[in-house]
């Protein structure tokens, strides 16, 4: 550990301080105003973990708005298993925020509907130009986040009120204007990375055993083993391309990677419960330029190859009528799909405009059969947009 902790430090004394406020769909968005070719977008996050056991995800009432103030820290213990969580927006031209507002903090919905502020996760207000992610686990019974006192990730058991911090420093800096966390089940394993992919690392760690691996930059993870020994993660630009690396705690470099390329524009949802199946949707021209939407079925991927095996039509939910991302898993068949009403401007790449909590914009979630194309409502949610709400089992992200 010496030898990791030496080199982390390093790379934070040499970490550039640059604009990191750039999101990868403008990237990609931009790519396809100057190319004929379509790149994907920004980065899905679905956060699956590679077991035979599935956590299945209880459809939950949408949370009441909450009048902007009324939200109470989070307890020191005893609260219930959380339903998602969303980030806070306080800041309106020619306005003044409401009292008790932090402008880019994180609130956490239990299903019951109780409202909490996670007060010590790093805020926009306290870091403008980083992100701050945040993940809960499949169970809504833990959280992660970046926590400001420790300057490091932490977990939290939301019964016991229990902390566990990372091993390793991570500055701010490190963050990124997209950062992702995958939380395993047990709470034991905690993957980040992020973007853009600048130099100082993306890390795996490990809260029991106080170890910490090096992982690729710019990649997303979507799987993580019961062991956390293997590691899946997805790219999305400039092309989608598929990782794997094993043997992450058997050796002393960073494990043995495969990396395949997947032949298309693709998002993927998280890695099934079986470790192997991938599942996707593709990303289509809307009709004006960097304009995307959904194409209109699920596509099973070859994990070990990037190739598409098979597509299944959706029933019970517009996939073109809409921005599709996919979740976590709620069982053996079904993948989670968020979706949102597309709503095309001349600019995709365009920040949504930033308003008054409680956020605004409808998102719907539906357990959708990847073997027959069958979608149920699950519930329906609102916030500022795909990065700034998180599910149980998946990180705030696209």
């Amino acid at each position: 550990m010496t030898g990791l902790r030496d080199m982390l430090n390093d790379v934070a004394d040499s970490a550039p301080r640059v604009d990191l406020t750039e999101r990868t769909i403008g990237l990609r968005n931009r790519r396809r105003r100057r190319t004929t070719s379509i790149v994907a977008a920004a980065a899905v996050v679905a956060v699956a973990l590679g077991v035979t056991a599935v956590v299945r995800t209880q459809a939950v009432r949408p949370a009441p708005a909450v009048a902007p103030g009324t939200a109470t820290d989070l307890p020191a213990r005893g609260v219930g298993p959380l339903s998602h969580a969303y980030m806070t927006f306080c800041r309106k031209p020619g306005g003044k925020a409401p009292a008790g507002c932090v402008h880019g903090g994180w609130r956490v919905v239990t299903r019951d509907g109780t409202t909490y502020r996670v007060a010590r996760a790093l805020a926009g207000a306290r870091a403008p130009l980083r992100t701050s992610p945040l993940a809960i686990s499949r169970d809504g019974r833990k959280i992660a986040y970046y926590d400001t006192a420790a300057s490091t990730f932490a977990v939290r058991d939301l019964a016991s009120g229990a902390v566990t911090t990372a091993p390793t420093r991570v500055p701010t800096a490190w963050l990124g204007s997209i950062a992702h966390l995958l939380l395993s089940d047990d709470g034991r394993f905690l993957a980040f990375t992020k973007r853009p992919p600048l130099k100082d690392p993306a890390m795996l760690f490990d809260l029991r055993e106080r170890m910490s691996r090096p992982l690729p930059n710019g990649w997303n993870p979507i799987g993580l083993s019961p062991d956390g020994d293997t590691i899946t993660l997805a790219e999305y630009a400039p092309r989608t391309r598929l990782r794997t690396i094993t043997r992450l705690w058997r050796t002393s470099t960073a494990g043995n990677t495969t990396t395949v390329d997947v032949a298309g524009d693709y998002l993927v949802g998280a890695l099934g419960p079986d470790g192997n199946r991938v599942v996707a949707v593709e990303s289509v021209e809307a009709g004006i330029t960097g304009c995307l939407r959904s194409g209109p079925d699920l596509v099973h991927l070859d994990r070990k190859t990037g190739k598409a095996l098979r597509r299944v039509p959706v029933r019970g939910l517009s996939m073109t009528a809409n921005r599709v991302r996919l979740r976590g898993w709620t069982g053996p068949h079904e993948i989670t799909a968020l979706a949102t009403p597309l709503a095309c401007r001349e600019r995709d790449d365009a920040a949504p405009a930033q308003s008054f909590d409680p956020p605004y914009v409808p998102f719907t979630a539906y357990a959708v059969n990847v073997e027959t194309g069958k979608a149920r409502k699950l519930a329906t949610y609102t916030a500022q947009g795909f990065f700034q709400l998180v599910l149980p089992g998946f990180p705030g992200t696209l």
